[in-house]
């Protein structure tokens, strides 16, 4: 294993320079926060991608794929299909805001008042991404370092907060450039078609896993269309996709590019599910299919290669964590500090720029630690990042795509329909189960309805208002410029 681990200690290595030189580039708030607002095409899909397919992808594609076959691909395929949904009919009006987080869209699109629900329910998901993925370290460290769980949690997440407090968002788009070419070198061109061949082939491999594994709808209509609520939608509103979407140069940049990293998504959906099938040929009685990637890894590489594999993994856990954690940093700092200091010191102005790169570190290294910790106690992770799912989707899906294809959409209705939806999830997972379907479906329904119902019933928002969101959304300018003065 030494060959492995001078390859995981120079990938660790690697990531924390490369965050050190993203430091030079975090001159402004938008630097820090949204790289500038400067990023192209290549770097844009690559960071896209490297912070969607996460640990739960990677590690959690393999396992579905090790239990269900070519099925379990729907989980990751719904993501790559949600990112394709907002990029094409969404990314380019999203890229056009210029703002830093969803609160303040629905804040210009509603009133001040809606960003206040959003913005607390947006940090708790956001806060709980981070820590299902930093939890999500001690899986590749087990494998590795045979380290306790605690402490594979502590080290990986140290790095993440390291890195991701040292630049913001350009120490993490540098960071995700260099995970998204090892997570395609270690998955798509290593493990993949080693993991087949050392199964025999598709063929054989066929041949050789049990009945069903080659429908794709074998995981269940229900677990897809579920899944497909639940994924695909956050997709569309979670502010860890949209914070990336606002780093895009412009908003063919963010069309285009997304559209790719949607499109590569699929593909590692794929791939995911046939490692995992591979895994099942070869060891079909694992004690558990959470052990289906390790066990591949372990048995199946060769020495250096298996160390790069891992790497892959890491890196995909480590995007993940760096995108959820900088946006809940963005989220706590700007739409709930920053509130609540307007509302005790009474002041318009807001501090300047060294002042706000300064209070975004700070908020992205105490949510960090808490993370950490809350990470190195928490059980039932599952069960915790499917309340934040729930309350995400269920609370905010529909004011936030009604907003944007919605003219009568208003604040009244935008209210009730956080508030039906929020409160109907939150019933019906105390009464159904955390894991139950009926919370996401009812809670959709709930927040659908009362939103139609009471935009319909309420005055319209004003006409200087809609107007106003138009030309932002529109890109032009929020009034219409002065005519020039008239020379003879």
């Amino acid at each position: 294993m030494a060959v492995d681990y001078l390859v995981m200690l120079g990938y660790l290595l690697a990531i924390v320079g490369v965050g050190w030189w993203g430091k030079r580039l975090a001159a402004s708030k938008s630097d820090f926060l949204v790289a500038g607002r400067r990023l192209g095409p290549l770097m844009y899909t690559g960071t896209m991608a490297a912070v969607v397919l996460g640990g739960a992808s990677t590690i959690g594609g393999v396992r579905l794929g090790y239990t269900y076959g070519v099925s379990g691909a729907a989980m990751v395929f719904a993501i790559g299909l949600g990112l394709l949904a907002l990029s094409v009919f969404f990314s380019a009006r999203i890229a056009r805001l210029r703002v830093y987080t969803v609160a303040e869209m629905l804040s210009l699109r509603y009133g001040d008042a809606a960003s206040v629900i959003s913005g607390v329910v947006m940090w708790v998901y956001t806060l709980m991404l981070a820590v299902t993925s930093t939890i999500a370290y001690a899986s590749v460290f087990d494998v590795l370092f045979d380290v306790p769980r605690w402490a594979a949690v502590v080290i990986g997440g140290t790095i993440v907060v390291g890195y991701s407090a040292l630049g913001g968002m350009w120490s993490i788009t540098l960071t995700d450039m260099v995970q998204f070419v090892i997570k395609s070198v270690g998955v798509l061109v290593l493990l993949l078609p080693i993991a087949v061949i050392k199964a025999g082939g598709f063929s054989e491999m066929a041949d050789r896993l049990p009945h069903g594994y080659l429908s794709p709808t074998s995981i269940g209509g229900q677990t897809i269309f579920t899944y497909v609520l639940i994924y695909t939608f956050g997709m569309l509103i979670g502010q860890d996709i949209w914070q990336r979407v606002f780093t895009a140069r412009n908003d063919r940049v963010a069309t285009w590019g997304g559209t790719a990293a949607g499109i590569y998504c699929l593909v590692y959906a794929l791939a995911g599910a046939f490692i995992g099938m591979a895994t099942k040929a070869l060891y079909p009685h694992l004690a558990s299919a959470d052990q289906a990637f390790a066990t591949i890894v372990q048995h199946t590489l060769p020495t250096g290669v298996r160390g790069l594999v891992l790497a892959a993994a890491l890196s995909a856990m480590m995007s993940t964590a760096s995108g959820a954690l900088i946006a809940s940093a963005t989220v706590a700092n700007n739409d709930i500090w920053a509130r609540l200091r307007r509302r005790t010191t009474g002041a318009a102005d807001g501090p300047d720029e060294r002042d706000e790169i300064r209070s975004n570190r700070l908020a992205i290294v105490v949510l960090g630690v808490t993370a950490i910790v809350i990470a190195c106690v928490l059980g039932d992770v599952l069960a915790a990042l499917t309340v934040a799912y729930n309350l995400l989707v269920g609370g905010l899906l529909v004011p936030i795509l009604g907003g944007l294809v919605w003219k009568r959409g208003n604040l009244p209705g935008a209210l009730a329909a956080m508030i039906a939806g929020g409160i109907t999830v939150i019933t019906l997972m105390v009464v159904e189960g955390l894991l139950a379907n009926e919370p996401i479906y009812f809670g959709l329904l709930a927040a659908l309805v009362a939103y139609v119902a009471v935009s319909l019933a309420t005055k319209p928002t004003e006409e200087a208002a809609v107007d106003a969101w138009r030309r932002r959304v529109a890109g032009e300018p929020a009034t219409a410029p002065e005519p020039a003065p008239v020379t003879v």
